[in-house]
Formats: C-alpha cells, structure tokens, sequence
C-alpha cells in the first residue's frame, strides 16, 4: 500500500468522532489478528500440503485393501 493511500485513510479517520474512531480502529485490530491468524494457516498448510497429500493416498489405499475400519463414532 503506498504513502499516499495510508493518508487517505488516516484522513478519513481523523474526519469520524472519536467514539466512531475508537470503534473503527478495534475492528482494524480484529481484522488484522485475524488477517494474520489466515495468513499463518495458510502458510502452514502449504507447507505440509503434500504431507496431506501422501496420508490421503495411503488412506485410500489402506481403505482398498481392506485394512480399514469404519471409525466408531460413539465411541469418541
């Protein structure tokens, strides 16, 4: 984001209320937490996507050879 678009917002702030400031700028802190928290996700699953990708194959192939079960969920 350039310098200039950062002022522009900050300039819209300044225009609001405070209470309406104090408000807009708790929801930037969630949006960001949780833009970060997205951010972490997806770099971790993209690190072990073929991870995933190898126990989905062996599953599949442990279903089709029968080595299988169902899973019980009652029992959980």
């Amino acid at each position: 984001m350039s310098s200039e678009n950062i002022t522009t917002v900050i300039q819209m702030m300044e225009s609001l209320p405070e209470a309406a400031r104090a408000q807009l700028v708790e929801h930037l802190r969630e949006y960001i937490e949780n833009l970060r928290d997205e951010l972490e996700w997806d770099s971790l699953v993209q690190k072990t996507q073929s991870k995933l990708i190898n126990a989905a194959q062996q599953a599949r192939l442990e279903i089709a050879a029968g080595k299988a079960q169902a899973m019980d969920y009652d029992r959980l």
